[in-house]
């Protein structure tokens, strides 16, 4: 069916390439150049990475040093196909890429030199109806983020497209800011321009290793880079490796980066002369793309039954693998689906390449948590060309001034665990579906199969036996949802059934997710709703246990609670303080819950400690960046302080709803009234009333609620957690509820969610968190702060409702009069007001978002093409005045001082604890 030419394979293009690189630099490499023996910075490996770094540090000043084993652009840059699109379900990912377009389309001017960007527009394909929906998502974004896009059906797209066979396909979103980038005329431009800033190259230089040292408290430092032509003293080094980034870390002592190589190819055709100019293509319903090169077009994608790659050899360089037919031709099949004429056409090369790709689909950037001055900007997942002079950017600032502009954590190395990295299947299971699903669509609340059950809490088959459907969150399993009377299961990772693996007999997970697989209300949505509605009118129990636990003790634990905590914890040591941890450009890079310590009687949850100390409680999935960020400012101070994570060792069962104070007094002696236990304090508490034996449970609790409800967390050691849930299951009107009930009812409630709602590029003047800042004090950000407060701010965290009954998840426009001015953050439903909520941040175009100017208009959110009518409100009308917290419920004939009597309820200090 298609005529292979062997005659031109492309692996003569690499020896012509080189042959026209040698002779066209007009930079400065290490030919006849003076080794430098130190450096500000080191970069090591040559792609468009590397390029890029270089290019924005030289730019700014900094001496910085490019080492590169072979010759620029040898490993994995030179073969790939330098596709850059525009849009992407993800605001952060279109930002990138409007920088990245910047960057491409302003070398020429800035060297003289073309430097191989092509903005010939791309083009995406449904097949579905789903897809379509996915795709209005995207034309919605992108209004909202200036990115523009069209709306066609398939005779319009055919237009643009003369191969394309309308009658396969429902309808296209066109994109005209889309091209493609040249990857060895981007890199010539990238090291020219870098060497007039002062930038050096040098090539056929292989680093040997990272030499580091450890400093006065432990800590393990760059100190330089040894190569085979000598030592380069430095204290950062930035690993741009590649696919052979696992082993420059190495060098540096980190034991495992989470990067695995898989062959990926495309194949060029032969000319096809009415293509000329047209738009490069995406299929996602069939994993394909065409770049348009003149009139040739390259065809690619992600199969099911990819080649992973155990390593790459270290000296491998401008080479490629024959091309598995077998394999590929699902995408030439899918090709001429498509376009029945690219089944009449030759193919004149081939090209399989080593690409590097992560268990998340994203790349690893940032400190290495491991070693200070090492940074990462590897395990680009094939998008290497269109994303990295975006993060270059982000990078350059990263390493400069200790934190990037943007938010940048679904792109940082320290958003997996320790645990999860500990695991080298979880790697490979986990690397291999996010190969396999990189263009499945993209659901609010899907589920990886790949990579689970890496960490379990004590509670975790109790939680199963009672019916809980899993999430995976950092690696963690938590309850995202009941069905009682089930028991379902998450199974290993059985690789799609392909390569001869056998499918899993138990497929119940499976076919439960498929149940998420809209962008309307999920199938589950009347079990979440009951799960919250049981929450607000009576009581429900959550298992937190996946929450990020640490002691910071030590001598000086107060003045590193200062430095990095807004809130004011000078308190007394009974106090729970709610708390935000800023960077230094006063964006929010965690909220905490802090618990003021003064030394405990030796146990798990108060131990025995000098001076004062501090309980710290922060989310799951960001926790291992939390502790990273805390010992960064331990480390960069020289503070005599620890952290001790103790997430394991301790579970969190969080009773909530207006019974919990009924419910929690028939299981403990403790005093549990407003005066007894004021909300916003912590205690040690005996628990009691197992069902398997007559022993009493001690823990710490605290009077607090995420949920916006009366209610307490227990921090149970985990040896005797099982104990203190079945005791607790007894209770009659207690609900099992997961975190998809939570999630919502802490949305309607108003509370943040960081990484979604409160993230490292809000300012908490702009989140409406200027609350948890104290006015005084050296804590990290606090003049962005102060400077916010003065002069206001240009954009303001507004909470919408629709009255009509449609879903909203993030990333849908907001208008304001008729004109775009932000997108959703946050979207879920809240069932007790029975309306969807949308929560985004207001823009005016740049000017000062006043309270004026946000009541004064008239709003809309867009929905996959559709706006709906929204009303504002500055926070939350649910329970505005916090009165359910303090168990004031009128509305449902009750107070916090109408529950039955106990011993000690209303002593402050009541009870036997």
């Amino acid at each position: 069916m298609f005529k292979v030419i062997r005659d031109r394979c492309i692996r003569y293009k690499a020896t012509n390439y080189l042959k026209t690189y040698k002779n066209d630099r007009r930079y400065s490499n290490s030919t006849g150049k003076e080794w430098v023996t130190s450096a500000d910075i080191v970069i090591v490996g040559g792609g468009i990475a590397g390029c890029n770094t270089l290019y924005q540090l030289s730019k700014r000043g900094v001496n910085v040093v490019l080492l590169e084993r072979n010759k620029l652009t040898s490993g994995t840059t030179w073969h790939t196909a330098g596709l850059v699109w525009s849009l992407r379900p993800s605001d952060l990912e279109v930002r990138l890429l409007q920088d990245s377009r910047n960057v491409y389309g302003a070398l020429e001017e800035e060297t003289g030199d073309y430097a191989g960007w092509i903005n010939n527009g791309g083009m995406f394909i449904s097949r579905s109806k789903v897809r379509t929906e996915e795709y209005l998502r995207l034309h919605t974004l992108g209004k909202a983020m200036g990115i523009p896009s069209e709306v066609l059906d398939p005779h319009e797209a055919q237009k643009l497209f003369p191969l394309l066979d309308p009658s396969v396909f429902k309808m296209a979103l066109y994109s005209p800011l889309d091209g493609t980038i040249d990857p060895a005329m981007a890199c010539n431009a990238l090291v020219k321009a870098a060497s007039k800033h002062g930038g050096k190259i040098y090539e056929d230089c292989p680093v040997i290793d990272i030499h580091y040292a450890h400093n006065l408290l432990g800590n393990k430092e760059v100190t330089g880079v040894h190569t085979d032509k000598g030592f380069i003293k430095t204290k950062c080094v930035v690993n741009c490796g590649g696919v052979w980034g696992p082993r420059i870390a190495r060098f540096a002592g980190v034991p495992s980066l989470p990067i695995i190589p898989f062959k990926h190819a495309y194949v060029v055709s032969d000319a096809i002369p009415e293509i000329r100019g047209c738009p490069n293509v995406r299929d996602h319903d069939v994993n394909l793309y065409f770049k348009i090169q003149g009139e040739s077009c390259n065809i690619g994608g992600y199969e099911n039954n990819p080649i992973m790659l155990d390593q790459v050899p270290e000296h491998q360089h401008f080479h490629l693998y024959e091309l598995d037919w077998d394999i590929f031709s699902v995408h030439m099949n899918s090709a001429t689906s498509l376009c029945p004429k690219l089944g009449k056409v030759g193919i004149k090369s081939t090209v399989c390449g080593p690409e590097s790709f992560t268990p998340d689909h994203k790349p690893l950037l940032g400190e290495d948590s491991n070693v200070f001055g090492l940074f990462h900007n590897c395990g680009y997942n094939s998008a290497g060309m269109m994303f990295s002079a975006g993060t270059a950017i982000q990078m350059a600032e990263w390493i400069l001034s200790g934190r990037p502009s943007y938010n940048m954590f679904s792109f940082d190395v320290n958003r997996f665990s320790i645990s999860q990295l500990s695991r080298a299947h979880w790697v490979r299971e986990s690397s291999h579906e996010s190969y396999v699903r990189n263009y499945n669509i993209v659901f609010p609340n899907d589920e990886p199969l790949a990579g689970r059950d890496a960490s379990h809490d004590a509670l975790h088959q109790e939680l199963i036996d009672d019916g809980a459907v899993m999430q995976a969150r950092a690696g963690w399993e938590r309850p995202g949802f009941f069905i009682p009377g089930e028991k379902i299961r998450v199974q290993q990772y059985d690789w799609g059934g392909v390569n001869e693996y056998p499918r899993n007999l138990d497929q119940r997970y499976e076919e439960l997710l498929k149940g998420e697989y809209s962008f309307g209300f999920s199938k589950h949505h009347d079990i979440i709703g009951a799960e919250a509605l049981a929450c607000r009118n009576a009581a429900a129990l959550f298992n937190m246990s996946y929450y990020g636990k640490f002691y910071l003790t030590g001598p000086d634990a107060q003045r590193t609670a200062e430095l990095a905590f807004t809130a004011d914890l000078s308190k007394k040591a009974d106090r729970l303080v709610y708390t935000l941890l800023l960077n230094e450009k006063g964006g929010v890079e965690a909220d905490l819950t802090v618990s003021i310590l003064d030394g405990g009687s030796g146990q798990l949850h108060e131990p025995i400690f000098k001076g004062r100390g501090y309980y710290v409680v922060t989310s799951g999935f960001s926790a291992n960046h939390t502790a990273s960020i805390l010992r960064k400012i331990i480390h960069k101070h020289k503070l005599r302080a620890n952290l001790t994570d103790v997430s394991k060792q301790l579970c969190i069962l969080g009773i909530q709803g207006p019974d919990s104070q009924r419910i929690l007094q028939r299981y403990t002696d403790a005093g549990l009234s407003n005066d007894a236990f004021p909300l916003h304090t912590h205690r040690s508490i005996t628990v009691t009333n197992a069902p398997t034996d007559s022993k009493s449970y001690t823990c710490r609790a605290l009077r607090v609620s995420w949920a916006g409800e009366l209610g307490w967390e227990l921090h149970v050691p985990s040896s005797h957690a099982v104990q203190v849930y079945k005791a607790l299951r007894k209770a009659n009107g207690l609900t099992n509820a997961g975190w998809r009930a939570l999630t919502s009812l802490s949305a309607e409630k108003g509370y943040h969610l960081w990484n979604v709602d409160l993230r490292t590029d809000d300012n908490p003047i702009e989140a409406n968190m200027g609350f948890t800042c104290r006015k005084d004090g050296e804590y990290i950000g606090n003049e962005y702060v102060t400077k916010a407060r003065k002069n206001g701010v240009t954009k303001k965290y507004a909470f919408l409702t629709l009255d009509d009954k449609v879903a909203i998840f993030g990333q849908e426009a907001i208008y304001r009069n008729g004109e775009p001015v932000g997108y959703v953050r946050r979207g879920d439903y809240g069932f007790f007001l029975n309306k969807s909520i949308g929560i985004g941040y207001i823009t005016n175009k740049g000017a000062e978002v006043t309270k004026d100017y946000l009541n004064e208009g008239n709003y809309e959110i867009e929905v996959m093409g559709n706006k709906y009518k929204a009303k504002l409100y500055l926070k939350s009308p649910f329970d505005p005045t916090g009165q359910r917290l303090l168990g004031n419920y009128g509305n449902l004939g009750m107070d916090e001082n109408t529950y039955e009597p106990h011993a000690g309820q209303n002593e402050r200090a009541g009870g036997s604890e």
